[in-house]
């Protein structure tokens, strides 16, 4: 195993010119997920792969798993700090399947809806679903986003050590933490996952190879 050490720019363009290269499954559109703790941003590398794509010519949709959340009535049911909730009950993945993912099966729509639930204000968002026409790239991002059976080409997981991810995670939020010590323990992200960034420190991420 080689740990190459990129800056966060040159690894945007590495996991850009990836999923460039991957072959387009039946159907004719990829789904690439950015998995990794909110501290790690795994939304800021997804907006800059997603730049990158459309440079070279192809149609990306961004979805964020915290756009996708179940209402605060069912996340919320053991109170707003239980991080077995957060672990697998907050995601609303049937959602996620619904409105992402069967409309990119073979003979689907190719309509995506971008956004569901706006998690904040607890109410539906009011987003239109947006055409990913053939070639084109969905970028999911979000936590605790492996293991879920969610229909992918290709899985990219941020990790954070320990220590990192409890530093980088704003004392209000640090409730998580368990959650994420769990889904190592359970899931495995950095074996589940296609491609490993090790994100201890944002300036230097590095991408895990073989």
């Amino acid at each position: 195993m080689q740990v190459r050490p990129l800056t966060p720019e040159a690894l945007a363009d590495t996991l850009a010119e990836r999923v460039h290269a991957l072959a387009l499954p039946e159907g004719g559109r990829l789904r690439v997920a950015v998995d990794g703790a909110p501290a790690a941003d795994p939304g800021g590398l997804a907006a800059a792969v997603a730049d990158l794509l459309r440079l070279l010519g192809r149609p990306v949709v961004r979805v964020s798993a915290a756009d996708y959340l179940r209402p605060a009535s069912l996340r919320l049911e053991y109170g707003h700090q239980d991080a077995d909730a957060y672990f697998d009950g907050w995601l609303d993945a049937n959602a996620l399947f619904r409105e992402v993912f069967d409309p990119l099966e073979p003979g689907g729509s190719g309509l995506v809806l971008p956004a569901l639930w706006d998690a904040r204000a607890d109410r539906a968002v009011r987003a239109q679903p947006v055409p990913l026409p053939p070639g084109g790239v969905l970028l999911l991002d979000g936590p605790l986003l492996l293991g879920r059976w969610l229909p992918l080409d290709l899985t990219v997981h941020l990790r954070l050590s320990p220590a990192a991810l409890e530093r980088r995670t704003p004392p209000d939020e640090r409730w998580t933490l368990p959650a994420f010590a769990r889904y190592e323990a359970e899931t495995l992200p950095t074996d589940a996952a296609d491609l490993v960034v090790r994100a201890d420190d944002p300036r230097r991420p590095a991408l895990v190879i073989g």
